[in-house]
């Protein structure tokens, strides 16, 4: 899968611009605002749109006359069922427009031919092209200079303000925002999160699904007006130092110091792109902190720059680390090249790999050196990078319930390894399996899952998209002995239904583990159409953003969705991520069975 499950923790990973360097395409456009315009008289402030770089903001468009009292998810879906794969959605509320941009020139023009004179609800929508948003640190300073005066600094801090906290407590406030709580009362919140959730689930299947409102009237009463009965959570077994992967970002240091690696102390929409190392960072591995520290000062004796997001210079742009418990640790650089001789990038490169193998660096404890040529990006995906081995092991090794795993460079692992045990454990318990079971691991990551389930059921079959993950899926079947398990590499949305549909087993069970965002729709419509399929758990690591797949899995049958729903049965919440506000949640879904509802004819409170 993707980095979902390290993605909830996004306040500990820089934030990037599509081309892999630090502006975000907010989609929020400027037109609209007459400060926006002013500003925009400055080209400096676009900057950024270059041909050689990737930026969704150049494949952007506005539309025009949306129906009002749609919502995000309305627009989202609007655009799917007409074939329509936007990298960005902007839905302006108070206004009736959107702006939305796409990956490429070929997507964004069949928008625009197709969406143009289109009836949404009785409107006749307008496209056109959209101007790109300003980049933030620009029109930071041009906005100081306005408040300085020209040739003047921006107003300092009053006499009377309370002086500014030091920067390891502000970074702390910003990756680890619940730092200063205590756990009790964190996992108290988490579990309130949860009830909020199910509480509006229940809401959205009184809506969605009138012919289940016997049974949610019943299961409301009893659980807190949920749908379902909730769970403890279940705190993580380490509370700090968890982290087996951290993204630092290089850059210069919110304390002067030039090529610093570390935590942005800000966002980059803010205007800021200053870092703080992460020597006092509570989730950081005492590895991961040691890494980050030899090579900031393996950086700064060489000549070469850090990266600017600003006039796009400068070479050294993050630094990956992912460590395991058994004391294996990878590093991996992003450098961009620019028009660097390749016998230059040679001699860095063997530079490098003294340092770390031979030299001061070597107490740092790398066993995998990756080196990462990062420039002229044209895929907003970090994954689509092809990685260099320069020193040590192609890859690092963890064991996690009794089975090992292989981990490279860009596959996917939950980032809290004893946490990921209690998450599987859980999944594994709730599963119901026997020897006749069929296991479907969608978003399967290196198989974590599916593999720690294989010595109890009778097939595993695992989905997902990154290659090198399923590379290491295999090898990690292969190296445990597994042969019962199989995995395919593609979008889920587009192996799934043809899987689903050749499995004549009528004991499958379903695990899904999706990005934030959610499973793709034609997905959740397979589930519904293979009405064999009876089980279902879904591990969301942003249950929000997966609210929609909770609701089309359980709303009524209809033209587009075939198939008996399914109810929510269980839930609970997992704490992956110790100080921060994030954590996994697990819902077991069951396919419904009206006959064995109660025949309550009470309306739904």
């Amino acid at each position: 899968m993707e980095e979902c499950s390290d993605s909830p923790a996004v306040e500990t990973i820089p934030p990037k611009k599509e081309d892999g360097g630090d502006i975000p395409t907010n989609t929020t456009d400027n037109v609209s605002n007459p400060e926006e315009t002013k500003v925009s008289s400055d080209s400096n402030i676009y900057s950024y749109i270059k041909d050689d770089l990737f930026t969704s903001e150049i494949y952007k468009v506005e539309i025009r006359n949306v129906p009002k009292f749609i919502g995000f998810n309305d627009l989202k879906k609007f655009l799917a069922r007409h074939g329509l794969n936007p990298h960005k959605v902007k839905l302006m509320n108070k206004q009736p427009f959107a702006f939305v941009t796409f990956k490429n020139e070929e997507e964004r023009d069949k928008a625009m031919k197709m969406l143009h004179g289109m009836q949404w609800k009785g409107n006749v929508l307008s496209v056109k092209l959209a101007k790109p948003k300003a980049d933030p640190i620009q029109r930071k300073r041009r906005q100081e200079e306005g408040e300085g005066g020209e040739g003047q600094p921006p107003s300092k801090r009053g006499e009377g303000d309370e002086p500014e906290e030091p920067l390891s407590v502000q970074i702390a406030n910003v990756v680890t925002p619940l730092w200063k709580v205590p756990y009790d009362e964190q996992l108290r919140r988490k579990e309130q999160d949860v009830v909020a959730v199910l509480q509006r689930l229940a809401k959205e299947i009184a809506s969605t699904n009138k012919a289940m409102l016997p049974w949610l009237f019943d299961i409301k009463g009893k659980h807190n007006r949920m749908c379902c009965p909730m769970e403890p959570i279940h705190p993580s077994p380490i509370q700090t130092e968890y982290r087996n992967k951290c993204e630092f970002l290089i850059s210069m240091g919110a304390d002067g110091e030039d090529k610093t690696v570390g935590f942005r102390l800000g966002k980059y929409k803010g205007g800021s792109c200053a870092v703080v190392g992460p020597a006092e960072a509570c989730h950081v591995s005492a590895e991961g902190k040691k890494v980050a520290h030899e090579f900031q000062k393996f950086i700064r004796s060489t000549p070469y720059a850090v990266y600017s997001p600003e006039t796009y210079e400068g070479h050294w742009k993050q630094l990956t680390v992912r460590t395991s418990m058994t004391k294996q640790t990878m590093a991996v650089a992003f450098f961009n090249p620019q028009k660097i001789e390749e016998s230059e990038l040679d001699a860095l490169k063997n530079s490098m790999k003294k340092y770390f193998m031979e030299g001061e660096g070597k107490d740092s404890g790398i066993t995998s050196l990756y080196f990462v040529r990062d420039g002229q990006r044209k895929s907003p995906n970090i994954e689509d990078l092809p990685c260099e081995l320069i020193a040590g092991d192609a890859c690092i090794h963890e064991e996690l319930l009794g089975v090992k795993f292989r981990i490279s460079p860009h596959s996917f692992f939950q980032i809290n390894t004893a946490g990921a045990e209690v998450l599987y454990s859980t999944v594994g318990e709730w599963a119901q399996l026997n020897e006749d079971s069929t296991v479907l691991d969608v978003c399967c990551g290196t198989g974590t899952i599916g593999l720690s389930l294989a010595k109890r059921v009778k097939k595993v079959i695992g989905i997902e998209s990154c290659q090198e993950a399923v590379k290491d899926a295999e090898a990690n079947a292969k190296f445990n002995g597994f042969t019962n398990v199989e995995f395919h590499c593609g979008k889920a949305e587009d192996l799934f239904p043809n899987i689903l549909n050749s499995l004549a087993s009528p004991n499958i069970t379903a695990i899904v583990d999706p990005p934030r965002a959610g499973l793709h729709s034609k997905v959740i419509l397979a589930i519904r159409r293979a009405e064999h399929l009876k089980r279902l758990i879904y591990v969301a690591c942003n249950a929000k953003a997966a609210m929609n797949n909770f609701i089309d899995l359980c709303r009524a049958p209809s033209n587009r969705v075939h198939g008996a729903p399914f109810q929510p049965v269980r839930a609970m919440a997992v704490d992956m991520f110790p100080q921060t506000s994030y954590f996994e949640m697990i819902l077991l879904f069951e396919r419904v069975n009206y006959s064995s509802q109660p025949s309550n004819n009470q309306p739904c409170s």
